[in-house]
């Protein structure tokens, strides 16, 4: 593994030249050629379009405009609610104007967990309300309850949204704190998205957003009730939801434009005659935030950390794995997937629409974000215990002196935020890779105060740009283990499975494993 190569892809796909990466900009082309270009080079076979390394995706952008109005009113009383600064959000109509004067139903984290014993929805009918609720979910330190401390999907902001449409409410606010999101406001502020084409026969919510915690407490105190109230309310268990007794009015402008983005993807063929049918595949997302509103007067945000970091990795894995001798049984897929930063939305319509059958899809191992701090001593590898795999990846890291760490970040739903999570829900064992805390002749805090420092100052922000301290020998460490962890896999005689009961593990039986 060369650590200079990484350093140059880094260096180009983090540039201002590429525009902050944006999907459906010129930002893109230059990326996705750039990445394709390398993997030609690399002599990896093209699986796209046409004999090229490009899958189409077909996508709506959708932008809410500024224009857009929203009033929370009770009585007499009214308060005007402002774009951006009060609330953020977008339609999941696909409609260019969305109306609604409905009833406000506080339900608490918004969650319907049966196996958990909890209904925050019990008792109460939504349909046509607008549902009031925060991310997360109710605090545990139990792992027979929502996880412990590590969140479950129901505390995601994306089940937030979809349980809402499925129970048949207008629109979905999700009233922002720090301590439940996990970020500042800043990183959902924006009005604008892309969603896949709407299917019709889906339920689908006329806005689907976020209130600042000022904005919460303006809403929730129409009814004498503060954010914090309410949170402690939703966090106790027998919690029971309730009417507000405030109407939220709104109308939402929103600008669409059909648009078609890329994944990059690109193969590398087995040995075997037979086993080469089958494959492990390797994902990192291309895209970023593209240019946006200016902060200390810079408006590219380039993504450096987030995410050319994992393209790095990948491109110097499908170059590694190109070269070695002999090859794997199985064949090796590398994959750099567009629309993550819009709700991991390439690697969804890749487990839709699948170049290798997901039954013959091995493992994902997935790169996104790592810092680089160094050389790491240990490893986050968050899920693998959970699948059949975990033998291997126990004993591969422990051949290159990493210990497995636990994620730290786990109560964040770190899992939940990237896309290999895409490849989970689909069934096929799959999880990120990432630098655990202990960096090799460091303080014992130094990666915690690292990644604390870039979540407050550069995480979504045009301040995410290579840093000329950066240390990238651990991306190449990182890089060697993931082969090895997959070059073990791919000559394995069986497929890995997720381990019986886990959450995952009727996906994989669904696509004809056991």
């Amino acid at each position: 593994m060369s650590v200079e190569r990484i350093k140059a892809d880094i260096a180009y796909l983090a540039s201002d030249r590429l525009e902050g990466r944006g999907p459906g900009t010129r930002g893109e082309e230059l990326t996705t050629d750039y990445i394709a270009g390398e993997f030609k080079k690399a002599g990896l076979k093209p699986l796209g379009q046409r004999g090229t390394y490009l899958q189409p995706m077909p996508l709506v952008r959708v932008a809410t405009s500024p224009r857009s109005t929203l009033r929370a009113s009770r009585g007499k009383d009214a308060i005007d609610l402002v774009p951006e600064e009060d609330f953020s959000g977008t339609s999941h109509m696909q409609t260019e104007l969305e109306e609604f004067d409905a009833e406000a139903v506080f339900v608490g984290h918004g969650i319907t967990a049966p196996e958990f014993d909890w209904d925050d929805y019990k008792g109460i009918d939504v349909k046509g309300k607008v549902v009031v609720l925060f991310t997360n979910e109710p605090p545990s330190d139990d792992p027979k309850f929502f996880g412990g401390n590590a969140l479950t999907y129901y505390g995601r902001w994306t089940f937030k949204f979809e349980e809402a449409a499925r129970r048949g409410a207008k629109a979905c606010f999700i009233i922002h704190t720090n301590q439940t999101a996990g970020y500042p406001y800043s990183v959902v502020r924006p009005l604008d998205g892309a969603q896949l084409k709407r299917d019709p026969d889906l339920p689908a919510l006329a806005f689907a957003g976020w209130l600042t915690r000022a904005a919460g407490d303006k809403v929730l105190g129409l009814s004498g009730h503060r954010v914090d109230e309410a949170l402690k309310a939703a966090d106790t268990k027998g919690f029971k939801a309730f009417r507000l007794g405030v109407h939220l009015q709104g109308r939402i402008s929103t600008r669409l434009e059909k648009m078609v983005s890329n994944n990059v993807v690109g193969m590398v063929e087995g040995s075997d005659p037979k086993l080469k049918d089958e494959a492990v595949i390797f994902t990192a997302h291309w895209d970023h935030l593209g240019v946006d509103r200016a902060v200390v007067g810079d408006s590219i945000y380039n993504g450096a950390a987030d995410n050319a970091t994992g393209c790095g990795i990948l491109l110097e894995l499908a170059r590694t794995w190109s070269a070695q001798t002999p090859r794997p049984k199985r064949s090796a897929i590398f994959l750099a997937v567009t629309a993550e930063e819009k709700g991991l939305l390439g690697s969804k319509y890749y487990a839709q629409n699948p170049i290798v059958p997901l039954d013959k899809t091995a493992l994902d191992i997935n790169f996104d974000m790592i810092l680089p701090l160094g050389t790491p001593e240990s490893v986050v590898v968050t899920g693998a215990d959970r699948t059949t795999a975990w033998p291997t990846v126990q004993a591969v890291a422990q051949k290159h002196h990493l210990e497995i760490e636990a994620d730290q970040r786990a109560h964040l739903g770190i899992f939940y935020r990237s896309d290999h999570f895409s490849m989970a829900r689909a069934g096929v064992p799959a999880f990120s890779v990432g630098t655990g805390m202990k960096i090799r002749g460091k303080p014992a805090d130094y990666a915690r105060q690292a990644i604390q420092e870039f979540n407050d100052k550069r995480y979504h922000s045009p301040q995410d740009e290579v840093q000329a301290d950066w240390d990238y020998s651990g991306l190449a460490v990182l890089a060697a283990f993931a082969f090895d962890v997959a070059r073990d896999v791919a000559n394995a005689d069986r497929l890995p499975t997720w381990n019986p009961g886990d959450e995952f593990h009727p996906g994989r039986k669904k696509n004809g494993m056991k």
